[in-house]
């Protein structure tokens, strides 16, 4: 995700690979990012905050308080000189980010998702008290250089927006291979039964996008009466595919705001 951010920023001429520090923990990761980007690198938070005036924190919510606790004391021993922090961890809250990297820092909170690295990702981001209208801006143009973003006012809807947007791209994998694998199981080789099932889905998904009819009314047109979209329809009714999919949504809300107690 850093690194399809990145990849946005420059390709949409927001800044320059000389204005951008990336720190990893990994040589390899390193090497490549600054061979392909052309940006500085390094293995030190630390260095990032000393020349940063704005961090993404773009690090696994179980690493966050070890990471703002190594940045927290460089941050007082810099005088408390006021930061933006973008942070990207799953289930932080503002208000453990601003517990953790002090009273100064100005933190933005943002849900984005995996289509970013190609260039299709959603986001959604909060605010926290200390930060600006200039910083929310500014956090909106990274997230939109690498897709699309919406500025909340609510912090606790980033917890279904993470079920749903965040940790979505997995269900449509999940729903394409169920497709692809059942349209093997009727004959049609593999790799013919992924690409219908992918162009089917995105396909379906620029009508849906482009309409003015709602998603029941396209589900209409598609099922004719007595028809084999209809006989489909109704064993996915059978089967409980809707409430299926509100359990899963849930699930992964309440797993988002487990993240956000710090239960790992």
């Amino acid at each position: 995700m850093a690194e399809a951010l990145v990849r946005g920023l420059i390709e949409h001429k927001l800044l320059k690979p000389a204005e951008i520090i990336v720190s990893d923990v990994a040589p390899e990761r390193r090497r490549k990012l600054a061979r392909a980007l052309k940006v500085s690198v390094t293995a030190s938070n630390l260095d990032v905050i000393r020349s940063a005036p704005a961090v993404v924190l773009a690090v696994k919510p179980q690493q966050i308080d070890a990471v703002m606790a190594e940045l927290a004391a460089e941050l007082a021993r810099l005088g408390g000189l006021g930061r933006l922090f973008i942070s990207i961890a799953a289930g932080v809250t503002l208000a453990r980010l601003a517990a953790g990297l002090g009273p100064r820092a100005r933190v933005i909170r943002v849900m984005p998702n995996a289509p970013a690295m190609v260039g299709h990702g959603m986001a959604a981001m909060v605010r926290g008290r200390g930060a600006k209208p200039a910083d929310e801006a500014f956090a909106m143009k990274i997230f939109r250089s690498v897709g699309d973003a919406i500025a909340l006012k609510d912090e606790s809807l980033l917890d279904p927006v993470t079920a749903l947007s965040g940790s979505g791209p997995a269900y449509v994998y999940l729903f394409a291979k169920a497709m692809a694998d059942a349209a093997v199981g009727e004959g049609i080789p593999r790799e013919l039964a992924l690409r219908m099932a992918l162009k089917t889905i995105r396909g379906a998904e620029h009508l849906m996008r482009e309409s003015e009819r709602d998603a029941d009314e396209l589900i209409r047109a598609v099922a004719s009466p007595g028809g084999t979209t209809e006989a489909a329809l109704r064993r996915f009714a059978e089967h409980g595919f809707s409430d299926i999919v509100a359990a899963a949504i849930r699930a992964a809300a309440e797993r988002s705001r487990e993240l956000g107690r710090g239960n790992h």
